[in-house]
């Protein structure tokens, strides 16, 4: 029972974790490099599109349970103490799934780069 719990706690700290680099991420205090890396880690983790889809065996959820909290863990070092302890408290406040023309653009931006960025290198190796 005690495992449930613990599980249940670190569920909800990813979540304000998500939405608290959301913020970062349109943060001016927050540095240049810190923002992009905390807005493409938001993005990834709040976008439908897993880089492995679910549906494959085993490797489908290693990006939920692997890649996203080590961005979540990178990107809450690269924000100063601060700030991510303010947006922590704003994003507790919040708790809610970042909506609007603005995220759904930046999430499609990012994916658009990727797909860019995988389409030259294919290039290259023919």
């Amino acid at each position: 029972m005690e495992l449930i719990s613990k599980a249940k706690i670190w569920a909800k700290s990813l979540k304000r974790d998500i939405v608290a680099l959301w913020l970062a991420a349109r943060d001016p205090r927050v540095p240049w490099y810190a923002k992009a890396v905390a807005g493409a880690v938001a993005a990834y983790a709040l976008s439908p599109i897993d880089l492995i889809p679910d549906f494959i065996p085993v490797l489908g959820y290693l990006d939920d349970l692997v890649i996203v909290p080590l961005g979540i863990l990178l990107a809450t070092r690269l924000v100063p103490a601060k700030v991510m302890a303010a947006l922590r408290v704003e994003a507790a406040r919040r708790i809610e799934r970042p909506a609007g023309r603005a995220g759904l653009i930046f999430i499609l931006v990012v994916w658009l780069a990727c797909i860019i960025f995988l389409a030259l290198a294919v290039r290259k190796l023919i």
